[in-house]
């Protein structure tokens, strides 16, 4: 492999041609998926500098700070890229639920055949 990107130790994030990278957050201590979101370079930026996860919201096209309204905050421990360096993966403590719904996890169901089933 000769790609710096993918071997090298510089940060050098792949932006999509919306300027955003995808992120997903994990519970520290479990490990489970909490929530998946988008970042552009000033969330993740922030999310670095403040250790408090921001994300580019596509609906609301605006940043945001996870829990900002709610005040379930994700407090980042660490943030990973992945070997391209167009996904980026927080592992966090999170200060309440994850998921706008209020569940823990924004994964709070699994498909089974054509319906959804609550996951315990």
């Amino acid at each position: 492999m000769s790609d710096p990107r993918e071997t090298g130790l510089t940060l050098d994030p792949k932006f999509d041609v919306n300027g955003l990278i995808t992120a997903v957050a994990t519970d520290r201590v479990s490990g489970d998926v909490l929530m998946l979101a988008h970042m552009n370079a000033e969330a993740l930026s922030l999310t670095v500098a403040t250790g408090e996860a921001h994300f580019w919201s596509r609906s609301r096209e605006r940043l945001w700070k996870k829990g900002e309204s709610s005040g379930h905050v994700l407090r980042v421990a660490e943030v990973r890229i992945d070997c391209d360096q167009d996904a980026v993966w927080l592992i966090v403590d999170a200060q309440g639920p994850a998921c706008h719904t209020g569940e823990r996890s924004c994964f709070y169901r699994r498909i089974d055949g054509a319906g959804l089933v609550p996951v315990a």
